[in-house]
């Protein structure tokens, strides 16, 4: 006789007839609700289009040539951390690299105290560096404030992307009141949907952007008045500052259109004092004729952090940074994009590390504040080394 079978009971792990059905129905609607939430503030972060006069003046810029803004003597676009190497696994130095790209304990913050008195013909020159990129200058009595991010992640969602690894110093509607905010490309860690939003609300400053950059502002709700888009080598006066878009070697996009905007290195300057930023940029030529035709600065804002081989046209290494600085003619460093947010494979605080090693070596001032920390140029703090405590 054949073995007895016990009618009536599944067999394990197969789901059976219309519940088992009726399970992966609520299973999958449950994952794609999930993928909706997650996703749902995309769209608007992604920002605007160029149409009408703006798509036509971007056309016209010397910048523009097939199609996309290209940087100085190429026709190609730049490298980026996406398509800059073929000869090793990025993503899987990304999951499972050993490098330290984490600083162990928190990151010391400071409250910056209230600004010195000072007028309009006040010499005074001071920085606070608030993590990344985000920087107050405080110049000849006027505050420009560069590229603000406050965001708790660097990208189109609020849900996923890369994660600060400080809080801000400073809320954002502690801020004071500025005369202007600086824009230098529209990548998520340099342009912020719910930071810009913040400050149309808040201040009443002009965003002053890159050619471009003007449609993702219209879109988040910020008034045409409020927005003033640049060429390189074009400049706008506000309260006594002049403040002019100079060239940059990167790219642009926030979707997966690149290079509809124009990004750029910025020139701040007063009667008696001045400032440059570099945005984000490989090393180049540009930067000696940067520092023949506006030079010298007392002070530069210098990129140094997320750098790699694979996209060094794009992000410079930090002995880049000090040859730029040189050819910038600056007087004194202070180094910015590191510390914030982890876009790059190499440790936490290597950065800064080969930058003081280097300055050192080429006898170039270097003020490394923590991150809040105000830095008054003509008396900087000294270089302590209060990353490598945290590293």
């Amino acid at each position: 006789m054949g073995a007895p079978t016990e009618r009536g009971r599944p067999q394990r792990g197969r789901p059976r007839g219309r519940g088992g059905r009726r399970l992966g129905g609520v299973v999958g609607m449950a994952a794609l609700a999930g993928l909706a939430w997650a996703v749902r503030d995309v769209p608007l972060a992604l920002g605007g289009r160029l149409t009408g006069a703006r798509a036509e003046r971007a056309r016209h810029s010397p910048q523009f040539r097939a199609g996309a803004f290209r940087n100085p003597a190429s026709s190609r676009p730049a490298a980026s951390p996406t398509t800059g190497s073929t000869d090793r696994n990025l993503l899987r130095e990304l999951l499972f690299g050993k490098q330290q790209r984490h600083p162990r304990l928190p990151v010391p913050l400071v409250r910056p105290a209230p600004a010195p008195e000072s007028s309009p013909h006040s010499p005074e020159l001071n920085v606070v560096w608030y993590g990344h990129a985000s920087t107050l200058v405080e110049i000849e009595a006027r505050r420009v404030l560069i590229d603000p991010v406050w965001s708790q992640r660097c990208s189109p969602s609020t849900r996923v992307g890369p994660r600060r690894l400080h809080p801000p110093p400073v809320g954002l509607d502690e801020l004071p009141a500025v005369d202007a905010i600086l824009i230098s490309h529209d990548h998520y860690d340099h342009l912020d949907l719910a930071t810009v939003q913040g400050l149309t609300a808040g201040q009443n400053a002009p965003f002053v952007v890159p050619l471009g950059i003007g449609a993702h502002l219209q879109r988040w709700g910020v008034p045409e008045h409020r927005i003033v888009e640049l060429d390189w080598s074009e400049s706008h006066d506000i309260a006594g500052l002049r403040l002019t878009a100079t060239p940059a070697q990167h790219f642009s996009g926030r979707g997966l259109r690149r290079d509809a905007t124009l990004w750029s290195s910025w020139v701040i300057a007063g009667a008696h004092r001045s400032v440059f930023y570099t945005g984000d940029s490989g090393y180049f030529a540009g930067y000696a004729a940067i520092g023949a035709g506006y030079g010298p600065f007392d002070v530069t804002l210098m990129q140094i952090g997320a750098y790699d081989r694979a996209w060094r046209d794009i992000h410079m290494f930090p002995e880049e940074a000090v040859t730029a600085h040189l050819d910038l003619r600056g007087g004194l460093l202070i180094p910015v994009h590191w510390a914030t947010f982890n876009l790059a494979v190499h440790d936490w605080s290597e950065p800064v590390d080969r930058l003081w090693t280097e300055t050192k070596a080429r006898d170039v001032r270097l003020a490394v504040p923590r991150p809040g920390q105000r830095v008054v140029v003509d008396d900087p703090p000294p270089v302590d080394g209060w990353w490598q405590a945290v590293a």
